[in-house]
């Protein structure tokens, strides 16, 4: 059983940056598409930033393009969002997941982990 724990979140300001961190524990993720999403409250969890497994391939949601960054470091097992110029509309539980090929959508990742809280104050 595949366990994803996230860090890294936070109170910051707005325009701030922060990094968040994703290490899955149980097994290697090898081969695994890697997703961030985002849930504020009272809304859908949102797709932020996917990764392929040899990191060669990101994709973004529109709205976190040229601020946020993902990657991985497979030697040491993690995956990261860089996030710049955060905004308050940013605040959310941000959550790592895990699926066995490229996709967006929340209901076909695999594993998942607790969420991190990010909260942008203005």
């Amino acid at each position: 059983q595949v366990q994803l724990v996230e860090s890294g979140g936070g109170l910051v300001q707005a325009g701030d940056s922060l990094r968040l961190s994703c290490a899955p524990s149980g097994r290697a993720f090898r081969g695994y598409y890697m997703g961030w999403f985002r849930q504020a409250p009272g809304k859908e969890r949102e797709f932020v930033a996917g990764i392929s497994w040899s990191g060669t391939r990101t994709y973004y949601a529109d709205f976190v393009k040229g601020r946020f960054t993902i990657s991985r470091d497979n030697p040491e097992n993690r995956v990261y969002l860089q996030m710049h110029s955060l905004k308050p509309e940013d605040t959310a539980v941000y959550y790592c997941a895990a699926v066995t090929h490229e996709t967006y959508g929340a209901n076909e990742y695999d594993y998942w982990g607790q969420g991190t809280q990010v909260t942008v104050s203005s």
